[in-house]
């Protein structure tokens, strides 16, 4: 029997994570089924899942009906109660994995309130109050990387909570990134403290640049563009070439001097983590961004469809670093195109932001259902 390539990342240094969290999921042994058998690494959540987990169902009613009981009715503080239950649950189901690998993985994501997004005064406060509330050693809090948030996340690397920033679509979004988690870990640092415990990753946003871009080639095709058939020949390449260039400049950042020092002083590498990688055309391979985007010291966090189709019949290979020069033409090709690969990146994160807001409104809306239902005894 061939193993299982989900089990096979580890070869190439990378951690399959879980885009998905459920109460039931974690309880009834599935969560700690994937640990065992699939090597699963870490767990990321958002509100969008969260509003999948709450929105829908029985199963958080014995708690709301305690929390409601006690004489709890704020609905925001009702859905963040179960949610760090549900986080701290979770984070105990990936202890073992955080001790054995020393805490390079065996992480669990909560977000902070997408409401915030563009203040970064009140991220930060609301990732230390988080931090503080779930008290796990290996939560991370998922931070966007909105422009106002950039600093917030060197703030808190510099307090040293883990952090998971988040919507991260651009080469140039990315540069800031790592810069404020370097800027962060030399300020813990001078403080005199330990860096070693301090844990990040940066989720790198895939298929979704893809639907954008290729949304335009199709039309432009349609329309008959005179560029059709170079338009054709960079269809769904956009995103993963996009991915292999912000993979390069982690690699140059830690050849630098200024890094050397940090990891000599106990620092781990903020790793690159592929966010969004279920395939939505049907044209191309459903374990197409897990396929070629494996490479060492990265994370994928897959969506629970994709990991069974990767688990199946995904080929666990070194890809990530290969044909590095046929990426950068696929972009310069894209840019001679006008396809505006920043103009979409751009978009991607104002819809992003907006997205988990929905989301965050329609979570919000259930659990206010829910009080409105128990406090009537229907």
């Amino acid at each position: 029997m061939a193993e299982n390539p989900l089990v096979q990342l580890e070869k190439y240094g990378q951690s399959p994570w879980l885009d998905f969290i459920q109460r039931s999921f974690t309880a009834n042994g599935s969560l700690k089924k994937l640990v065992d058998e699939d090597n699963l690494k870490g767990v990321t959540s958002n509100p969008a899942i969260f509003e999948k987990a709450m929105g829908h169902g029985t199963e958080y009613d014995p708690q709301f009906k305690e929390l409601i009981a006690s004489g709890l009715t704020d609905v925001p503080t009702l859905y963040e109660t179960a949610a760090i239950e549900d986080i701290r649950n979770t984070c105990k189901v990936m202890f073992p994995v955080w001790e054995k690998t020393k805490g390079v993985d065996g992480y669990v994501s909560l977000e902070v309130s997408p409401y915030i997004a563009m203040d970064g005064q009140k991220t930060i406060e609301e990732a230390r109050r988080l931090w503080k509330q779930v008290a796990e050693k290996n939560l991370m809090i998922k931070i966007p990387a909105t422009a106002p948030c950039i600093p917030a996340i060197e703030t808190a690397i510099s307090e040293g909570i883990n952090v998971n920033v988040t919507l991260l679509f651009s080469l140039d979004a990315y540069k800031n990134v790592l810069e404020a988690y370097i800027a962060g870990l030399e300020k813990h640092l001078a403080k005199g403290h330990h860096i070693g415990h301090i844990s990040s990753v940066a989720s790198f946003f895939v298929s979704r640049i893809d639907t954008a871009i290729d949304k335009e080639i199709d039309t432009r095709v349609a329309a008959g563009d005179k560029d059709s058939a170079a338009l054709k020949a960079v269809r769904g390449k956009v995103a993963l070439a996009n991915a292999k260039m912000a993979y390069q400049h982690y690699l140059e950042v830690l050849k630098t001097d200024r890094w050397k020092k940090l990891a000599a002083a106990g620092a781990k590498p903020q790793r690159l983590l592929w966010a969004s990688t279920g395939c939505k055309d049907k044209s191309f391979p459903d374990t197409i961004y897990v396929d070629e985007l494996i490479g060492q010291d990265t994370v994928n966090t897959i969506p629970p469809a994709t990991m069974d189709a990767f688990r199946d019949h995904g080929t666990a290979s070194q890809t990530l670093d290969k044909d590095v020069e046929g990426a950068k033409k696929i972009l310069s090709e894209a840019q001679r195109l006008n396809l505006n690969l920043a103009g979409v990146t751009d978009k991607l994160l104002a819809d992003g932001v907006a997205q988990f807001a929905t989301a965050f409104d329609q979570l919000l809306g259930s659990v206010k259902e829910k009080l409105e239902t128990l406090q009537s005894g229907k």
